[in-house]
C-alpha cells in the first residue's frame, strides 16, 4: 500500500465513473496510455484487479465495486484536509496569468486548495514570464525556454501542449511533411517574440520556408490571407489553435516530424507561499506527457520538456 498515491485513486474513480479510458483521461487531461499505466500500477500495489476490459468495454471487477465508494470518502477527507489548510494559508488569491489558452478545469482543480485571480491582461508568453519574475503575478501559463527559467529564476512544469497543423487553400486534408510548410514570422518583436523563436528553429530543422510578415499576421484573418498568397500549407500559431477556418482553407495535418507547442505554469523558484504551491500542484499533478514525447514528435531546442 505504500506505493498507493491519491492522484492514482482519482483515476481510479474517473475510470469507474465514464467506464471508458480514453473519456476518463480526456476528463482528467492526460494520455491514455499514461492512465492505463497507472491504473495497472494501482492494482498491483492494492493487490485486486479493480476493472475487467477488453478492446470494447470496461467493466468494474467486484473487488473494484467494493473499493469505489471507500476510495470516494477518502478524497473527500483528502479534500477536506485542502479546504482547512488554505483557510490556515491566509484569503490572499493566487494571481495567475497567461498567453490564450487555460485549462479548461481549472476552478474545478484550484477551489479545493485556494482562491485564484485569473489576470485580465492577457500578454505575449515572454511578457508574463517576466511579470511572475519581477512579483507582479505568482504564476503564469505561457511558453518558455530553459534559458528563460535559468535568467529569470523561475520553475516550469507542463500543464498543457498544442500539436500545431497547417492550414492550406484548396481541398487536400491529407498529411503534409513539415518541410513543404511555410511558417510566418513577424517584424512585430514585442508581441511576437517567443513565436518567431519557435518559429524559426522550426525552420531551421524541418526546412519549412519562412515567410517574413509585418502586419501581425501569424493569427486572424491577416493570417488567412497569407495563407492564401504563400501557395504552400501555412503553419498555425497556438493562438489560432481553436480558430473557424474560412470555408475556402483547410486544416492539414503536419508530420515528419508532427510539431508541438508547450504551455508551462511557472512561478518564481523561491516562491513559499503554501496557497501559490498548493495551486500549481493541483494544476500540474497527472498532466503527463500529452504525447510530445511520441514518435516522429519535435520540440525546439531550449523547451524544458525536450528530451
Amino acid at each position: 500500500m505504500t506505493g498507493v498515491e491519491l492522484r492514482q485513486l482519482r483515476y481510479f474513480v474517473a475510470v469507474a465513473e465514464e467506464l471508458n479510458f480514453g473519456r476518463a483521461a480526456k476528463r482528467l487531461l492526460i494520455a491514455g496510455p499514461s492512465l492505463s499505466q497507472q491504473i495497472k500500477a494501482l492494482e498491483r500495489d492494492l493487490g485486486v484487479r479493480l476493472f475487467d476490459r477488453d478492446r470494447r468495454s470496461v467493466a468494474l471487477t467486484p473487488a473494484g465495486s467494493a473499493l469505489l465508494p471507500h476510495t470516494r470518502a477518502l478524497l473527500e477527507q483528502a479534500d477536506d484536509l485542502r479546504r482547512r489548510a488554505r483557510g490556515l494559508a491566509g484569503s490572499e488569491p493566487v494571481r495567475l496569468g497567461y498567453v490564450n489558452w487555460l485549462p479548461a478545469d481549472l476552478i474545478a482543480r484550484t477551489s479545493a486548495v485556494a482562491q485564484v485571480h485569473v489576470d485580465a491582461w492577457v500578454a505575449p508568453s515572454h511578457a508574463q514570464a517576466a511579470r511572475v519574475a519581477d512579483g507582479g503575478l505568482d504564476l503564469a501559463v505561457c511558453w518558455v525556454r530553459t534559458e528563460d527559467l535559468e535568467r529569470r529564476a523561475l520553475c516550469a512544469r507542463l500543464i498543457g501542449a498544442d500539436r500545431l497543423y497547417a492550414v492550406a487553400t484548396g481541398t487536400d486534408t491529407s498529411e503534409v511533411t513539415a518541410r513543404e510548410t511555410a511558417v510566418l514570422l513577424d517584424d512585430d518583436v514585442t508581441s511576437w517574440s517567443s513565436w518567431n523563436v519557435y518559429a524559426e528553429q522550426l525552420a531551421r530543422d524541418t526546412g519549412a520556408r519562412v515567410l517574413r510578415i509585418s502586419d501581425g499576421g501569424v493569427t486572424g484573418p491577416a493570417f488567412f490571407d497569407h495563407v492564401r498568397r504563400s501557395g504552400r500549407p501555412v503553419i498555425n500559431s497556438p493562438k489560432g489553435q481553436t480558430t473557424p477556418l474560412p470555408p475556402d482553407l483547410v486544416r492539414r495535418p503536419v508530420v515528419a516530424p508532427r510539431i508541438h507547442w508547450t504551455w508551462s505554469l511557472v512561478r518564481r523558484r523561491g516562491e513559499v507561499r503554501t496557497a501559490v504551491l498548493a495551486v500549481a500542484e493541483a494544476l500540474c499533478d497527472g498532466v503527463g506527457d500529452l504525447g510530445i514525447h511520441g514518435p516522429d514528435a519535435w520540440l525546439p531546442e531550449g523547451d524544458p520538456y525536450k528530451r
